[in-house]
């Protein structure tokens, strides 16, 4: 036969006496527990807990923006396709890359209108030049076309 415990909740105190974190954190029953260090993504600890401070570079993620950035000047062609569209259903631009976003690409035209793209509808896009691109954790270099 199992005897049942009452219930008794247990409060934290979270920081110390000076209103900082790091201290301790006290249960009400009587232990206590050391609150970790807060430590910036991707640096290591010791096992004592100590944080090993890097100087390791930080890279963008390789997302088509960013691969846009690093060739803002350049002529593209872009290819979009618009589902459900009785005018145009693939539509195709092309243009100077001004900027990209998350979301967007903005590009100028040889007429001089400036057009922004939005990303969902991309479908690819083309350069009759050698592209600039640099994968996540290398240095930046140029595409070169393959002969």
């Amino acid at each position: 036969m199992m005897t049942m415990q009452p219930f008794q909740p247990v409060s934290y105190q979270i920081g110390n006496e000076r209103g900082g974190f790091g201290g301790q954190m006290n249960p009400g029953m009587g232990g206590s527990y050391m609150m970790p260090p807060q430590v910036p993504a991707g640096n290591p600890m010791t096992p004592q807990g100590n944080v090993i401070p890097t100087n390791a570079p930080v890279y963008e993620q390789s997302y088509v923006e960013n691969i846009l950035r690093l060739n803002r000047g350049k002529i593209g062609t872009f290819y979009m396709t618009y589902e459900n569209n009785k005018e145009w259903n693939a539509k195709i631009f092309k243009g100077t890359v001004e900027a990209a976003g998350r979301d967007h690409i903005i590009i100028s035209e040889a007429t001089g209108k400036r057009v922004i793209l939005l990303t969902i509808y991309l479908d690819y896009i083309t350069f009759d030049e050698p592209i600039n691109y640099q994968y996540p954790g290398t240095q930046g270099s140029q595409v070169q076309p393959r002969r």
